[in-house]
């Protein structure tokens, strides 16, 4: 999924929504770096990766290019709220089907429930407001960069509440990740 940058940056630049630069390139390699640090792909060996994995997180990365577009479309003739509950309603009804029904309702009475409902206000609900007011005034390809993020957040989160721990080069790979998207937020309010 994290390979989604290089698509919105493709479509960006072939629908001349933005130029290509040497500098937003630089941005997509280092992110992608970051990431693969952080994530340690690196690590997975050639009889890990099946060509249905392939196929799967191109399509994720696919998907989430058309996220970005389509929210960005959206921004511009409804509120953040609607834009979400649209968005909300057509998930479940995509995952209503594969869905564990019995598992799903379970939720309602699990000592976690509240953690559920905090992840769901803030990891989805309030997360998705904040991006979709953000992508009104940013380039979807800086958009797109920016969300790279979320493997920072979701790795802390882990260290914080799961208690897992994190080697040196994730940690650089984090650096990475934060250093760049922080630079180019920066310059793209110049461009």
């Amino acid at each position: 999924m994290y390979c989604a940058p290089v698509f919105v940056y493709l479509v960006s630049f072939a629908l001349g929504m933005e130029k290509s630069t040497v500098k937003k390139w630089a941005a997509i390699a280092l992110v992608m770096l970051g990431i693969v640090l952080l994530t340690q792909a690196y690590k997975l060996g050639a009889n890990t990766i099946t060509p249905l994995a392939v196929f799967a997180g191109l399509m994720a990365g696919l998907s989430y290019t058309l996220f970005i577009f389509g929210f960005k479309y959206a921004a511009q003739y409804g509120s953040p709220q609607a834009i979400l509950s649209i968005a909300f309603s057509v998930f479940v009804i995509v995952l209503i089907g594969p869905a564990d029904i019995n598992q799903a309702s379970a939720v309602r009475t699990s000592p976690d429930w509240l953690l559920f409902i905090t992840l769901g206000v803030f990891g989805a609900g309030l997360s998705f407001v904040l991006y979709i007011m953000g992508l009104k005034y940013t380039a979807p390809a800086v958009a797109s960069i920016v969300a790279m993020v979320e493997p920072v957040t979701a790795s802390l989160f882990g260290v914080l509440v799961l208690s897992q721990n994190l080697v040196a080069i994730q940690i650089v790979g984090m650096g990475v990740i934060l250093i760049t998207v922080t630079v180019l937020s920066i310059f793209s309010r110049f461009e």
